[in-house]
């Protein structure tokens, strides 16, 4: 499967930006998808993830205020993002594991073998 992401741009400090993760080909629903982030100098950490039977999990930092959902029939993850802060600046990406039905939040990052390209999210005033 290939993963595109878009979505990203400048907000304010407690705006909301939505990102989508467009796939092609074959099986999307079989994969677990997850939403990582970088943002420079720091480790790439993941944000988010949904395994292929709708179950999902987030960093403790963005609890409660984000949100990953899928849609299968149009291949496309979302996550939405509320009430951002600076914290969040980052360069966002989406990425495809095989291990659909496995709690998303334990796959390993290098089980995540299709990324897409990212997405810019800037949050300032």
């Amino acid at each position: 499967v290939q993963l595109q992401a878009s979505g990203g741009g400048l907000v304010q400090p407690g705006g909301s930006l939505r990102l989508s993760c467009a796939a092609s080909g074959r099986d999307f629903d079989y994969y677990a998808i997850g939403w990582f982030r970088q943002a420079p100098g720091k480790e790439r950490e993941r944000v988010s993830c949904i395994s292929n039977s709708d179950s999902t999990a987030y960093a403790d930092s963005v609890k409660g205020r984000f949100t990953i959902s899928r849609d299968n029939a149009k291949n496309m993850v979302y996550l939405q993002m509320n009430n951002l802060t600076p914290e969040d600046t980052a360069t966002y990406y989406c990425a495809a594991s095989r291990h659909g039905g496995a709690a998303c939040w334990y796959i390993q990052p290098y089980d995540f073998n299709s990324w897409g390209q990212g997405t810019q999210v800037t949050v300032s005033s």
